[in-house]
């Protein structure tokens, strides 16, 4: 299981002098608790498991992918069930492991893992032999109820008796869970996500795609994505891939103004994005905050430049809480987001009850 719940006092540290500071930093608020030192994968993508076993059989409930990358808590992170990039081979493996902890553990009822796959290995990051926080969500997405499922087997009842199969690696319909963060109350706080977890909610939006599940969480998350305007984007240095330029070459090419700062705007021009460059909020103004105060910016995607935010960042993100612009802290959330707003303009959303989409199934 975690460490610490919530990832409280979790950080990432990118060089040796960081993780001296955080010991020293640790030995002086706890000296005599121990800290827990793990190798971090970067640029990897995880994946939740949700299982109910009897200590023989198990059944899978669920298998989500997170949208952002790892390092992000994942009770943080945006999640699709079924998983969106993943091959029907790593699908099974995942199953495949699942079970064989579970039978290894002689668990009884529910068993959440998580797992990493990084350049197509994938890392097994925690077992927890116990209900996770991602049990309603499968379940609503599913139609399948994990929780009385997972009572009756603690009572003694079989797998096999309750009539009970694997979620598919398809099915008629996607799910996407969104966090919900209290930013508009706290909007000095950082909007930046990481190891600790900050989100006090969840919502989820079903729908036949990918894409317009997106566009529903978001819209229940009080998140609305702009169909055309003026986005603005600055990127870390580890953001500035052909992934990214590929992402905002999309927005570029779905209407989006594109805005950027100095380093962002060289990137964007080296893969031929079309941009405008504007200054820092260090440099002088105009900058961004002052086109977010006259309304002129309609979508702001800001990866973090280090370890911690800086202040000109932080001021971005209150401004943009204030006067309600979105606010995107991931490339792989500014991807979401771009599949969402291409899909809505393709065709309308429709609206169903949970119990249309399980007759539909």
């Amino acid at each position: 299981p975690s460490y610490v719940l919530g990832g409280r006092a979790m950080e990432i540290c990118y060089r040796s002098e960081r993780v001296r500071e955080y010991m020293e930093r640790a030995a002086r608020v706890s000296p005599d608790h121990p800290v827990l030192l793990d190798h971090f994968l970067e640029k990897a993508f995880e994946f939740d498991v949700d299982c109910v076993c009897d200590g023989e059989d198990v059944v899978i409930g669920g298998v989500m992918q997170h949208i952002e990358e790892a390092g992000i808590h994942s009770g943080d992170s945006s999640c699709v069930l079924p998983p969106y990039n993943i091959t029907r081979e790593q699908f099974e493996i995942l199953i495949k492991h699942t079970k064989r902890m579970a039978r290894a553990l002689n668990v009884v009822g529910l068993m959440n893992v998580q797992f990493a796959m990084q350049k197509g290995i994938i890392y097994v990051l925690e077992v927890n032999p116990r209900a996770s926080r991602t049990v309603p969500f499968v379940s609503k997405a599913t139609g399948v109820p994990l929780a009385k499922i997972a009572a009756r087997v603690m009572a003694g009842a079989k797998l096999r008796d309750l009539g009970v199969s694997d979620m598919p690696m398809t099915l008629n319909r996607v799910a996407v869970k969104e966090s919900v963060f209290p930013f508009v109350k706290f909007p000095q706080s950082s909007m930046f996500l990481g190891p600790e977890m900050r989100s006090t909610g969840e919502v989820m939006g079903i729908d036949s795609s990918t894409g317009l599940a997106v566009v529903k969480a978001r819209m229940a998350s009080g998140n609305r994505l702009p169909l055309e305007g003026t986005l603005f984007v600055t990127l870390s240095d580890n953001d500035k891939r052909l992934r990214a330029a590929e992402t905002l070459r999309g927005f570029s090419e779905a209407g989006f103004q594109i805005l950027a700062t100095d380093g962002t705007s060289r990137f964007l021009n080296s893969y031929g994005v079309p941009n405008t460059q504007i200054m820092k909020i260090v440099e002088g103004r105009p900058n961004i905050v002052d086109y977010i105060r006259n309304g002129e910016v309609h979508l702001v995607i800001n990866t973090p430049a280090g370890e911690t935010a800086r202040e000109d960042e932080k001021t971005m993100g209150a401004v943009s809480m204030e006067y309600r612009v979105p606010f995107i802290t991931t490339a792989s959330a500014a991807a979401a987001a771009l599949s969402g707003i291409q899909s809505l303009r393709a065709s309308e959303l429709q609206v169903q009850s949970l119990q249309e989409w399980d007759k539909s199934r």
